[in-house]
């Protein structure tokens, strides 16, 4: 109430100010009746001082006066009849229209950016609320329950289809056939049957057991997340992590997991996700398209002044440290990201590097939650490079997107 109570008297206080000075008018928009009544105000004075020296005669003086003072009188009744209707009729017209432009757009933009019910969120609320969201949220069975039957995909060979109709009769009488599987879960997914698509990759991964890849297992996500109308269930959310534990540099399971972040209220984890896929590339890459797309509005969600970078500019794990990745728990792989910040860091420290380096070490510590580190880091950065626009452009954007001042 104390928001809605404060708000009314700021908008009744600016309408008050703009209505005076439109009813007022503005200084020098004067009428031309106006400028007459001026005129004709000087000519009077100018015969009283022509009668003095004696210029005209006293008759002269006095018809002259009676011609000036009757266009001062019509002058006069224009000027009057020209602030009537300025005040009364269109001044009020316009005001009124003014008014209403002000205070209903005030009322709809709020209602489209703002949160009317809402008080002020702390940042430990937001994350709060967030992680609440994440666990409570819709299953994958439910979510699938909820969208209508998928349809074949318009203009689709009907001697396709009875292919795919003898596979899926195929691998009923040889369910140990990875193959086979492997064949109808991508056929389903052509026809639109993510469902199916699925359950037939789940299959696949059964019957590979260890000797599953993290290829496998990212389009086993793939095709959960499609079948739920590219919503990311827990269940997903679980084969991403598999996905990333056997791979972190997996591309499609890094989008995926940006997406799910910003379905439960973490736009600020998604952005930091996305854009260093934008910066590690390739450009042909086939999660640059939905990234692009939607990293903007990522940004304006996470409150963050966002600038697009340039594709395939910047740096990720190396094919080694990607390997030695592969099959550590959540917190080995913690520790050896921490080791791989510590190493930037000091090759920073004794052997400096261009602008992306340092930027990518700052990105690093504030995924990491090393806030103060990383504005250190960004301190020292600035110092080295100076007046370099090219640089200071890229510090400062990488600063907003981790959240540093």
């Amino acid at each position: 109430m104390l928001f809605w109570i404060i708000t009314a008297l700021l908008t009744l206080a600016v309408l008050a100010t703009l209505a005076r000075a439109m009813l007022r008018g503005s200084v020098g928009d004067r009428p031309p009746a106006a400028y007459d009544l001026d005129v004709y105000r000087d000519q009077l004075r100018e015969v009283d001082r022509d009668l003095t020296r004696g210029v005209v005669s006293e008759a002269d003086a006095g018809r002259i006066r009676t011609e000036v003072s009757r266009r001062i009188l019509a002058a006069d009744a224009a000027l009057q009849k020209h602030e009537q209707s300025a005040g009364t009729s269109g001044g009020l017209v316009s005001l009124g229209v003014t008014l209403a432009v002000i205070i209903v757009g005030s009322y709809a933009v709020y209602t489209q950016l703002g949160a009317p019910g809402y008080g002020d969120l702390a940042l430990a609320s937001r994350i709060e609320a967030a992680e609440i969201l994440r666990e409570e949220r819709p299953s994958q069975e439910t979510a699938e329950a909820s969208l209508d039957e998928p349809s074949a995909p318009p203009n689709v060979d009907p001697d396709y289809v009875v292919l795919v109709e003898r596979l899926r009769q195929a691998v009923v009488t040889r369910p140990d056939d990875v193959q086979g599987h492997e064949l109808l879960s991508r056929a389903e997914g052509r026809l639109g049957n993510y469902a199916a698509a699925h359950t037939a990759k789940a299959q696949v991964l059964a019957l590979k057991g260890d000797k599953a890849t993290a290829t496998d297992f990212s389009e086993y996500a793939d095709l959960l997340i499609l079948a739920a109308g590219g919503y990311v269930s827990p269940e997903a959310e679980g084969v991403l992590e598999r996905t990333l534990s056997m791979n972190p540099a997996d591309g499609p399971a890094r989008y995926y997991f940006g997406l799910m972040m910003s379905q439960t209220g973490r736009p600020d984890t998604a952005l930091r996700v996305w854009d260093q896929l934008l910066r590690e590339g390739p450009a042909d890459a086939p999660w640059i398209a939905p990234v692009s797309s939607q990293i903007e509005e990522m940004a304006f969600r996470a409150g963050v002044n966002y600038a697009m970078p340039a594709i395939g500019t910047g740096r990720g794990p190396s094919a080694d440290q990607i390997e030695a990745a592969q099959g550590l728990s959540p917190a080995e792989r913690m520790e050896m990201i921490q080791g791989m910040v510590t190493g930037l860091s000091d090759r920073l420290a004794t052997e400096g590097g261009p602008v992306e380096d340092w930027a990518q070490l700052i990105s690093a510590l504030g995924v990491l939650g090393q806030m103060n580190q990383a504005n250190a880091i960004l301190i020292n950065a600035r110092e080295v490079f100076g007046d370099d626009p090219r640089a200071a452009d890229i510090l400062s954007r990488t600063a907003d997107r981790v959240g540093l001042e």
